[in-house]
């Protein structure tokens, strides 16, 4: 695990117990919401190993459920997000896995509404920090420390290129970048993670380029 400053070690400024079950899994869950877009009206929550074992006492369940409401890791509405989804009449289902994970602190997060539905799993690595391993089926990295753009698009031709050279043109910086594409010619989903968090003009601008099908952003 790697930290970059004592802050990472002590971890953020939170709503507690736990760095890592309640700070990371409320960062998951809101990760969970921004690509979704919206807040959603169903969660089915799968836990796994440390998480399923103690989700209860540590406070992950409230903690996963406040990310959805859109709570930071400081907010002081966080342990109270249980009672807060249920007024919203928020159907929420945590489900107690058996099988092994990837990480010892994994959720599996399926949020949706009527319309429709996402699917992400997130890990908590210590001292708030998380990665999202995977969204829609789609195997990635994103580590959560700096803001990230998410493009579905059509495995076309072009499509890579037509983002990165929208991105240059507003003068936004790309530090990590990564695609992977179901089959070829099928969907595919290139997630940049960028220095700077990006104005919805330029969101829009993607959005409108040819084969691009979903344009998302997760602010760190």
């Amino acid at each position: 695990m790697k930290f970059t400053s004592v802050f990472d070690v002590i971890g953020p400024v939170m709503v507690g117990p736990s760095s890592s079950h309640t700070a990371g899994a409320a960062r998951i869950g809101k990760t969970a919401r921004d690509f979704f877009g919206k807040e959603p009206t169903w969660a089915q929550i799968r836990l796994y190993e440390s998480f399923a074992k103690t989700y209860k006492g540590h406070g992950t369940d409230f903690a996963l459920v406040g990310g959805l409401l859109g709570f930071d890791t400081d907010d002081l509405r966080l342990d109270q997000s249980l009672k807060i989804a249920k007024d919203k009449e928020i159907d929420i289902e945590f489900i107690e896995e058996n099988g092994k994970a990837p990480h010892p602190n994994t959720a599996r997060l399926t949020i949706g509404d009527g319309n429709e539905s996402i699917e992400l799993v997130g890990i908590s690595i210590g001292g708030g920090k998380v990665e999202i391993v995977e969204i829609n089926g789609f195997e990635l990295k994103i580590s959560g420390n700096h803001p990230a753009i998410l493009v579905v698009h059509n495995d076309r031709f072009g499509a890579i290129a037509s983002v990165t050279k929208t991105l240059a043109k507003h003068e936004i910086n790309i530090g990590h970048m990564e695609v992977n594409r179901k089959d070829i010619g099928k969907e595919a989903l290139m997630v940049m993670e960028v220095d700077q968090n990006v104005e919805e003009e330029v969101l829009q601008e993607l959005q409108s380029s040819e084969n691009i099908i979903q344009v998302s952003t997760l602010i760190s």
